[in-house]
């Protein structure tokens, strides 16, 4: 397999009122437009469908051009953002999570994710 395959793209086309507080605090929730309203108060809101391929540790979130290690993923966050294009991502740096749909990203400064921003995850 080639290098850097993209395996999940999407555009944010909303965002919860509560998401860029959660950002603030170094998780990102996120999840397709069929949210229930109560989770879409604090989801980035994406048009996406489906997961071509398994995250793995290794991989990266890419964020408007801004590459993030995944250091993490739970045993459930490939079912869930396959199924319903969500996935929770903890921007900690940590190998390990008690919760089985988080996916643990290296930590460093994240982007502000606005309406149109992409989000791309690539297998590396």
């Amino acid at each position: 397999m080639q290098m850097n395959t993209e395996i999940f793209t999407a555009t944010v086309v909303g965002i919860g009122e509560d998401a860029q507080m959660l950002m603030d605090d170094g998780m990102m929730i996120l999840f397709n437009e069929t949210a229930p309203k109560d989770l879409y108060d604090i989801s980035f809101v994406h048009n996406a469908e489906g997961l071509n391929e398994d995250l793995a540790a290794g991989d990266e979130l890419v964020i408007d051009g801004e590459a993030f290690s995944l250091t993490f993923v739970g045993a459930k966050a490939n079912e869930t953002l396959r199924d319903l294009g969500h996935a929770t991502f903890q921007f900690n740096g940590e190998t390990s999570s008690d919760l089985p749909g988080t996916v643990c990203v290296e930590a460093k400064p994240l982007p502000a994710i606005q309406v149109g921003s992409t989000i791309t995850f690539r297998k590396q």
